[in-house]
């Protein structure tokens, strides 16, 4: 008699939050209400999202998927009037391919028979696959090949190489054994400015990001933190968000400026009114995890004990007397500074 019984399939979440203002502190909130379901989450902060895993919860909460993930939306609607989209299924990848066709306020629930893995999967073009980038979706392409499921491995093989194949191949027909890994949400810092009416001026807007961006660095090094990353926010008619990683973690201001500057730019906002501008710190870390390669004469070495020497002067006479030359407007920089925005 055989008593090898089929292994209980997973049941993966991931879920996108949609709120009208984002700060650190509410998608802290957020998290809190799905660990309320289930302790496996895994946050993902860049894009107000996270995974989680509900397998063992479906069992305590008496619920099959779809029911389980309806309680938790109608919670966060309900504790912080928060709308979410949200993805379900036996697998990471699948998880994440229903979350990313779902608009705002709906679920998508893929069942976990081999039936509806295919049905759900086999019309899905290569770019939906996770780790399928629009590189390889062209090289695929080329040779006509817009779905995966239905492709020889041998053929991807020929056109992708061994490993590459072998993992489309796999995520094509629902084979994703990556676990959802439960951590805590990465430390977020932020500073904003309102204008007093919808800013047009391209060097307001400029002066405002320089500002924040130094309050930000000051801050950071106060505390003995470095930030991995920067998300600009701009809101006017509608909002806009560009996130960039920093390519070295930092507190340093004139690297925190420089990316400032970058985002500012990538927007592309042209003639647009600001309201609100906000420059967030993203996965803060101890400032002693920084490792940085020293070499003789090192300008940044220099800027950097400017910076404290800044620090200090403004911890013995106040603060506003001293900052980023940028953030001074025209003709007034020889006696007076204007305040950093708050």
């Amino acid at each position: 008699m055989n008593t090898t019984s089929r292994p209980r399939p997973r049941a993966i979440l991931r879920i996108y939050f949609h709120p009208a203002e984002r700060s650190g502190e509410l998608y802290g909130q957020l998290l809190a209400v799905v660990d309320g379901i289930s302790s496996r989450v895994e946050p993902q902060p860049a894009d107000w999202s996270a995974y989680a895993d509900l397998t063992g919860a479906l069992a305590y909460w008496g619920r099959d998927v779809e029911g389980l993930v309806a309680v938790l939306r109608l919670r966060l609607l309900a504790l912080h009037g928060v709308r979410c989209s949200a993805g379900a299924g036996p697998t990471r990848s699948i998880t994440a391919i229903a979350a990313d066709i779902t608009p705002p306020g709906a679920a998508t629930v893929v069942g976990d028979t081999p039936y509806e893995i295919a049905a759900f999967l086999r019309t899905k073009p290569a770019s939906a696959l996770p780790g399928i980038g629009p590189q390889t979706a062209r090289a695929l392409a080329r040779y006509g090949i817009t779905t995966i499921a239905d492709t020889p491995p041998a053929t991807l093989q020929r056109i992708l190489g061994t490993t590459a194949a072998r993992q489309a191949h796999d995520r094509a027909h629902g084979i994703d054994e990556r676990p959802v890994t439960p951590g805590a949400a990465p430390r977020t810092m932020s500073a904003s400015h309102r204008f007093g009416h919808d800013e047009l001026a391209p060097d307001r807007h400029h002066r405002t990001l320089l500002g924040l961006a130094q309050d930000l660095g000051s801050r950071l090094r106060t505390g003995g933190e470095i930030a991995q990353a920067l998300t600009l926010t701009a809101t006017y008619a509608d909002r806009t968000q560009t996130t960039r990683t920093l390519t070295e973690p930092t507190a340093h201001t004139p690297a925190l400026a420089a990316t400032a500057r970058q985002l500012l730019t990538g927007l592309g906002l042209q003639r647009a009114r600001i309201r609100t501008s906000a420059l967030r710190a993203e996965h803060l870390r101890p400032a002693e995890d920084t490792v940085r390669q020293l070499t003789p004469d090192d300008p940044d070495d220099k800027l950097h004990r400017l910076e404290t020497a800044l620090e200090k002067a403004t911890a013995r006479c106040g603060p506003g007397i001293t900052g980023a030359a940028a953030t001074f407007p025209p003709g007034r920089m020889r006696t007076t500074a204007v305040k950093r925005p708050t």
